[in-house]
């Protein structure tokens, strides 16, 4: 057991024996309820609740605060502590002859501890160093905590430094314990909060064009929209495999023929593949489609709701992103596929056969598998050598058609698809198509994908009957849209790994 291990494991034992105490003294250390009227921040915003010197304070108005001791200085028979709560920290002062001697005795002085959740009714007023603080006239525990919290200590070193310990720093152990790195580290909390901010603004701006949003099933008998694998379960009523969704295009596309005009979901995904700073294998999405429109319309939706996200978030265009400023302000440069990848590596690629772009991929040092088709090749080459590059928002457009077996077969370039996906800060974060609605071509496309699966493409799509049948009854032309929420978040949050804009990431087990 290590020094850190067994420190805890002796404030646990001693913080059970302070346990056992207060319900001896039949105080309650977990009641039912307190009543707060008041939170920190909007204490610290309205100074028309300090006590002004002249005022009784019989005749202040009162408030009541609840949250967590964060830190303790005792004076004897007064204390200062700081109280944190949802919105941030405010000071507290408390003192024996207010709020009783087995109160402030026994159960706060002796009782309880920095990280326990107490309740505080009083006044507010300023001390003489000018800090805003409640006169707590009542004091309440409200939950007794069993295990010390991770509170960083500043200590000043003889050379005038300023050294802190005990800071809860350790990515890992923080993506394990959110909830305390949630305490510690308030920071984070914003994070989440501007995540979810971005969210709503996205919501608000579909839902002021007249779009419905709607739910669509999580387990699904055939897997489809995307090229990835699957989570399988079974159901043991039915008795049949089901699948994890790793997309809900094809749900949304049958509400599209059932005749609504535009339906989108932000929607919880899983995709059976590997870890990393870009990807956890539960992720959210937002889907969009949209009735008689195609994916030039999309770009220029894209382009006005992301910007709206930016204006929401950070009054600005412009969001900082590691070492990057990007603007999102419009427009946004377009650039054919083909033509990027011409411009980073010197070769057109357009029209080439399988042979030929092996050789190019060989000639770039792209490993290959025997199982790539030409769209696989394509799609390597690209996010080896273009897509690392594009920094700003930028749409790359007109895929080739083995890349995208959902997207309307391009009007005026043969052999592409009319498709775009935006890259941003060197990933993508968007992918949309004029969709696909002639169910003749569609089945073609899936028939195709089963060879590549035969062939050993294991992330290639099944062939879903029953959405080729919703096809039949007719599809009006559609455009579209994928959104990835956590990569975009990443990039309005300033956040280096998708880990930071997941409250419980995927983790390997602990050992």
């Amino acid at each position: 057991m290590s020094n850190t291990e067994s420190s805890v494991s002796e404030q646990h034992e001693i913080r059970l024996e302070k346990l056992q105490e207060l319900r001896e003294l039949d105080a309650n250390p977990y009641p039912y309820e307190f009543d707060v009227t008041h939170k920190s921040q909007y204490i610290l915003e309205h100074p028309e609740l300090i006590k002004q010197d002249e005022q009784d304070p019989g005749e202040v108005e009162r408030v009541s605060v609840a949250g967590r001791i964060m830190t303790r200085r005792i004076m004897g028979k007064s204390t200062f502590f700081n109280l944190q709560d949802s919105t941030g920290e405010i000071q507290v002062y408390i003192r024996r002859n207010d709020v009783g001697e087995e109160n402030y005795n026994t159960i706060f002085k002796k009782l309880s501890d920095i990280g326990d959740i107490v309740g505080v009714k009083g006044y507010v007023f300023k001390t003489g160093t000018g800090e805003t603080t409640v006169y707590a006239e009542e004091f309440q525990l409200l939950s007794k905590t069993l295990r010390p919290i991770p509170v960083p200590k500043e200590v000043e070193t003889e050379d005038g430094e300023t050294k802190v310990y005990d800071a809860f720093t350790n990515k890992e152990q923080r993506y394990r314990q959110r909830y305390l790195d949630l305490i510690v580290n308030p920071e984070v909390r914003e994070v989440f909060q501007q995540r979810t901010e971005m969210v709503q603004a996205m919501r608000n701006f579909m839902n002021d064009k007249g779009y419905m949003e709607v739910e669509t099933p999580i387990l699904q008998p055939i897997y489809g929209g995307a090229s990835a694998e699957p989570f399988v379960t079974h159901h043991n009523a039915l008795d049949m495999k089901l699948y994890l969704r790793i997309a809900n295009e094809l749900y949304l596309k049958r509400l599209i023929v059932g005749g609504y005009d535009g339906v989108y979901e932000f929607s919880k995904d899983f995709r059976n593949e590997g870890l990393s700073r870009f990807h956890n294998p539960e992720f959210t999405q937002v889907e969009l489609y949209v009735a008689y429109k195609d994916y030039n319309w999309m770009m220029d939706f894209v382009e006005a709701m992301v910007e709206h996200v930016a204006k929401a978030l950070h009054g600005s265009t412009k969001v900082t992103a590691g070492d990057h400023e990007i603007d999102f302000q419009r427009p946004w440069p377009r650039i054919p596929m083909f033509e990027a990848i011409e411009k980073e590596t010197g070769k057109d690629l357009y029209g080439k056969d399988l042979e030929a772009l092996k050789k190019a991929a060989g000639d770039l040092n792209i490993e290959l598998e025997e199982s790539f088709g030409k769209g696989k090749i394509i799609d390597e080459i690209f996010g080896e050598h273009v897509e690392p590059k594009l920094i700003q928002p930028t749409f790359i457009t007109d895929y080739p058609i083995e890349m995208s077996p959902l997207a309307k077969k391009h009007r005026e370039k043969e052999g592409l698809v009319e498709r775009f996906e935006c890259i941003c800060n060197g990933k993508e974060i968007a992918n949309a198509f004029s969709e696909l609605n002639d169910p003749v071509d569609q089945r073609e496309r899936f028939e195709e994908q089963a060879r590549l699966r035969a062939d050993g493409d294991e992330e290639a799509m099944a062939l879903d009957e029953d959405f080729l049948q919703a096809l039949e009854y007719g599809m009006p032309p559609s455009a579209g849209l994928g959104i990835g929420i956590d990569r975009l978040a990443m990039i309005m949050t300033n956040s280096d790994s998708i880990r930071d804009v997941l409250f419980f990431p995927q983790m390997k087990p602990e050992k």
